[in-house]
């Protein structure tokens, strides 16, 4: 049995293997899951077995996954890091559509923190950069909300190396969350960018949906991967790597935290 990684996220050192809570919510990501008290209970399974990374967001429903971690979690333990964002409207199930305006992510921050009942978030993503504001106003007012003590720290959601470039001159950015996995490593650039600035990089869709029983002929001897090995390669590939696997079953949750244990 390995030793447990961890990494330095947020300005705390915690298990770099977390959980994502996207799929604990209904069909397209919309609404409440078919069992909230099942949802409670994976989300508590999780902490219990050593997470410390909660990765989420206001668009997670909308507005479902935050209050679920409220009901499961809160109080919350010191050495938990919750990580929410925002910056997406939705409109249905699957329907997802960036606004960047200042005032609506104020409002994003404001109520992100009314629902987890915290004075302060651990880590807030921009979860999307809107191409019809200009980067400085959408980061620079959470940066405003971080000088206010809102925000302990911020990142970044879906970026390239150039749209850093311009984030690190407006604020100091602690993580990054692009796609990235052993069957779609989309965003190499954006890792080399994190490891030499020492940014945590923060994959999202680690197993790519589920697909990695599809993994490339080099990956396993018989062309297939487990959730774990698939999970295991990305911890390997860098030490900034912050994976945060989503699952809303517990059976699953159990299997993945194997990968760094």
């Amino acid at each position: 049995m390995t030793k447990t990684l961890t990494g330095l996220l947020a300005g705390k050192t915690v298990r770099r293997l977390g959980f994502g809570t996207m799929r604990l919510t209904g069909p397209g990501i919309w609404g409440p899951p078919s069992n909230e008290q099942y949802a409670i209970e994976l989300l508590r399974k999780a902490v219990d077995s050593g997470v410390q990374h909660i990765d989420t967001a206001d668009a997670y429903g909308p507005d479902v996954a935050e209050p679920l971690i409220r009901k499961a979690l809160y109080p919350y333990a010191d050495d938990l890091i919750i990580a929410t964002k925002g910056g997406f409207t939705r409109q249905g199930p699957g329907r997802w559509t960036p606004c960047g305006v200042p005032a609506y992510l104020r409002q994003c921050v404001e109520m992100s923190l009314r629902r987890l009942n915290v004075e302060a978030i651990d880590l807030y993503y921009l979860h999307r950069v809107d191409p019809a504001i200009p980067l400085a106003d959408q980061l620079g007012e959470l940066e405003q909300m971080r000088l206010e003590g809102k925000i302990k720290a911020l990142g970044m959601s879906k970026v390239n190396v150039s749209q850093l470039d311009e984030a690190i001159s407006i604020a100091p950015i602690a993580a990054v969350q692009n796609t990235f996995n052993i069957l779609k490593p989309e965003s190499p650039d954006v890792v080399a960018w994190c490891e030499s600035r020492e940014i945590a990089f923060v994959p999202y869709a680690p197993l790519n949906a589920g697909k990695y029983l599809e993994a490339p002929a080099n990956a396993t001897n018989d062309n297939s991967l487990t959730p774990r090995e698939a999970l295991r390669w990305l911890l390997d590939y860098s030490p900034i790597m912050f994976p945060i696997p989503g699952t809303s079953n517990i059976t699953h949750l159990v299997e993945n935290l194997e990968a760094d244990s």
